[in-house]
């Protein structure tokens, strides 16, 4: 087996690793805007894009890794000893990249929170709005149809 194919395996894994690297600075910049008393939606979808670009170029790196691992698997399983290095320098980076998805998914469930909850606020300012607007509205109706009269106290002689 040539020793190219594991370096290139170990090259998309430290791919991989520094795309996730990538990932978690736009989740901590999410979770900044997020944070903030005026979100700024349009930042916030600017990040979604840009992590959306990242996933893919991660799905690219697995199928890439997917398929040259098929082509060098048996040869690897069968002379562990001759590339027992490069292996525990792959499974590191294995091990490194397992932490990172995991810590990725748990800054995705706290960013999806603080979005859900800010909704929520959102919504509940809009209900009040309308709300405070339809009893306005109302108000001035009732005020508008009711005619003047004088008052019956009121001596209309002078």
């Amino acid at each position: 087996m040539n020793r190219q194919y594991l370096d290139m395996l170990e090259d998309s894994l430290i791919k991989k690793n520094s795309v996730l690297d990538e990932i978690k600075r736009l989740n901590d910049e999410q979770k900044t805007c997020l944070q903030g008393d005026d979100i700024q939606l349009d930042v916030f979808d600017k990040y979604i894009e840009q992590k959306a670009d990242y996933i893919d170029e991660l799905e690219t790196l697995d199928q890439g890794f997917e398929t040259l691992y098929s082509q060098v698997a048996e040869e690897l399983s069968n002379n562990r000893e001759a590339y027992a290095e490069k292996i525990r320098s792959m499974q590191k980076l294995i091990r490194e990249i397992t932490d990172k998805s995991v810590a990725i998914q748990a800054q995705e469930t706290r960013n999806r929170d603080l979005i859900n909850a800010y909704l929520g606020k959102r919504r509940t300012e809009i209900k009040e709005g309308r709300r405070n607007s339809r009893a306005a509205l109302n108000y001035y109706k009732v005020q508008s149809n009711t005619t003047y009269t004088e008052s019956t106290f009121m001596d209309s002689k002078q």
